[in-house]
């Protein structure tokens, strides 16, 4: 038997690379195979620090008497769901039509040529509380493939057929909401709230990062976010060692969590816990932020400077690999036991999340170290995901890059934290990255590019990753241009059209604020009506409703911008009223690097000079500015105004 996965660079695939399952890695080869032999594929799908997917593992995939009746009765595949996101994404939709639960690992039967006609999550080795065991699964699926294929083959049809419809359904253009439906949304989001434990809903209760994003970003949100964020805080979703937060719990009162930490997760949350101190100034919030920032430079920063995508929830422990026995130990404790794994694969997008949040969060809580933490990720990135042509790589391990096409996801998360970045440091460089990436997914989507005309397919939306997204997907007739879908974190819609609209706030160019436009209106309904789904596009779409307020600070020669000196370099104090603004758009930048931006089409820092050798700042309204200010009660004033 080929063992085709133990040169992976995935982890998780390598993970599977001694079982007596003959797999095989995504690709054509596989279908190739399977449409030789003429049997059905099996697609399992899951990720390294997914719990239930080390379980079936060693119950089923481990077992060689299983294993080789799968392997006599179809093509098995294994997928990364992080390496190949639009790959999850399409079946996970199509095992929507045979499943309510899902997750991960995701078991998918499909045709050789990808369709699927039935699916599930994790199958016990034994029939348990109504579950069939995942031997009777494999016995049925292959029964009807040999003695019923004309049904088989029309089922899967129509759940082609009707993810097609669900699509073009789900991308109708509608308009965007206003400040009093934005706020209508926020009183569903209310009403959701488990007023007894924080948090909306019931068990399994996740943090929906994004949601919370929204809600901080609204005036009639914040009391709600503030409680929610707090009561989190205190939970055990929150390792009180580390600082880092669990995926999600299992039960209502946020207990019993499963323990594996995601790098997204982190991200998003650091910028949240940031903004709650920005608008409350309370320490539980301060501390918070700095007890996240603490697990991503920490535990998930690698030393070629990018961060890895996640922590195990398991461990060994006394010769037993168990699930979150570690994290239930006190700190001295855990220095005498082998800590829980990290999937060390740099993801891109994930990456352009944490760059964003430390960039931000250092200047709210003035953190210069995070400032340079967040510029060696992003050098890094450039340096090796992104090609000669300008296009990216999803994926990285160590010295090794996966050849898996970056999705829009990528490309946008990428460019909104490099964006946040040059907000912080000052670095032209980073702004002229963001820029470029935005470009070219708005002349790959046809959408408001250079021509501000949208000439993309009606539904598909502005943008569009370079390449066409993943071609054997394409084949099966599953794939689509723009996945809206978010949840936990921001989709690749949400994320490049954020990142258009603050080239927009920077460049005054009104092509990115139509594209933005354009792409928020994919989602409008299905936002305003299932809102936990959509929090990142809601928050936008809020930006979007609200006055564009920009703050540019200039600092006089020899400041670093990074490092929002107090003392002789601001004697007057400006900084910290500055660093604390709720601007849409909030820069502070040498004299040099503001002259440089506005050479490069950056218009907002076009004639932009320290005043009398102290930092100045500019405070604008749709970019029309008031006058230069130095002293902090200056500013207010204008705020004011």
């Amino acid at each position: 038997m080929a063992n085709r996965l133990q040169d992976a660079i995935s982890p998780y695939l390598r993970a599977h690379a001694d079982n007596p399952v003959d797999w095989w890695p995504w690709g054509a080869e596989a279908f190739a195979e399977a449409r030789r032999r003429d049997v059905p594929v099996l697609i399992s799908i899951g990720y390294a620090t997914c719990h239930w997917c080390h379980v079936m593992a060693r119950e089923s995939f481990s077992d060689p008497a299983l294993a080789a009746e799968l392997d006599a009765r179809f093509v098995p595949i294994k997928v990364d769901r992080e390496e190949h996101p639009e790959v999850d994404a399409a079946y996970l939709s199509a095992a929507s039509a045979f499943t309510d639960n899902l997750g991960w690992p995701l078991t998918v039967f499909a045709t050789p040529d990808g369709r699927a006609f039935f699916a599930g999550t994790y199958f016990p080795p034994i029939p348990v509380g109504g579950r069939a065991s995942f031997r009777q699964v494999l016995d049925a699926v292959a029964d009807a493939w040999e003695q019923r294929r004309e049904q088989v083959e029309t089922d899967a049809g129509r759940v082609v057929a009707a993810l097609a419809a669900a699509s073009a359904s789900a991308t109708a253009v509608h308009d965007l909401p206003d400040g009093r439906e934005l706020d209508t949304v926020v009183a569903l989001l209310a009403r959701a709230e488990d007023e007894e434990f924080g948090g909306f809903g019931a068990a399994p209760k996740f943090p929906v990062a994004p949601v919370l994003g929204f809600l901080l970003g609204r005036p009639s949100g914040e009391e709600l976010a503030h409680r929610t964020l707090r009561r989190m805080a205190d939970s055990p979703l929150r390792d009180p060692v580390d600082g880092g937060f669990f995926r999600y719990a299992t039960r209502r009162d946020w207990g019993d969590p499963h323990y594996e930490r995601m790098l997204y997760d982190n991200a998003l949350l650091l910028d949240a816990y940031a903004t709650a101190w920005l608008q409350t100034r309370e320490p539980w919030a301060e501390q918070t932020a700095d007890g996240v920032a603490a697990f991503l430079l920490g535990v998930l920063r690698r030393p070629g400077g990018g961060f890895a995508s996640a922590q195990d929830s398991e461990s060994v422990i006394d010769g037993a690999r168990v699930e979150g026995e570690y994290y239930k130990r006190p700190a001295a404790e855990r220095g005498l036991l082998e800590a829980p794994p990290v999937d060390a694969k740099v993801l891109t997008g994930w990456n352009g999340l944490a760059i964003g949040a430390l960039a931000r969060a250092a200047r709210i809580l003035n953190r210069p170290a995070w400032i340079v933490a967040a510029t060696t990720a992003a050098n890094t990135l450039l340096e090796r995901h992104r090609r000669a042509d300008g296009t990216l790589l999803r994926m990285s391990l160590d010295d090794r890059l996966s050849d898996a096409e970056a999705t829009l996801e990528d490309y946008g998360a990428l460019a909104a934290g490099l964006l946040e970045l040059s907000l912080a440091s000052g670095d032209p460089a980073m702004a002229v990255a963001a820029r470029d990436l935005v470009d070219i997914c708005l002349d790959a989507g046809g959408g408001a590019g250079a021509s501000g005309a949208s000439g993309a397919a009606p539904g598909s939306g502005p943008f569009e990753a370079p390449g066409g997204g993943d071609p054997v997907l394409a084949a099966t007739g599953l794939s689509v241009r723009v996945d809206p879908s978010e949840g936990a974190y921001p989709s690749g819609l949400s994320s490049m059209a954020s990142a258009a609209h603050t080239l927009f706030l920077l460049t005054g160019e009104r092509r990115y604020e139509r594209a933005a436009r354009e792409g928020m209106r994919l989602v409008a309904a299905q936002a305003v009506q299932s809102p936990t789904g959509f929090g990142a596009s809601l928050a936008l779409m809020s930006r979007l409703d609200a006055d564009a307020v920009q703050l540019v600070t200039v600092l006089p020669a020899g400041a670093e911008p990074g490092a929002h000196p107090s003392g002789p370099a601001d004697p007057e104090g400006l900084l910290g009223a500055v660093r604390t603004h709720p601007a849409a758009v909030v820069a502070v930048v040498g004299e040099a690097q503001a002259a440089a931006l506005a050479d490069e089409g950056f218009d907002l820092f076009a004639g932009r000079t320290a005043h009398d050798g102290l930092p100045t700042a500019y405070l604008c309204r749709d970019f029309v500015c008031r006058l230069p200010v130095t002293r902090p009660e200056q500013l207010r004033e204008a705020a004011g105004a």
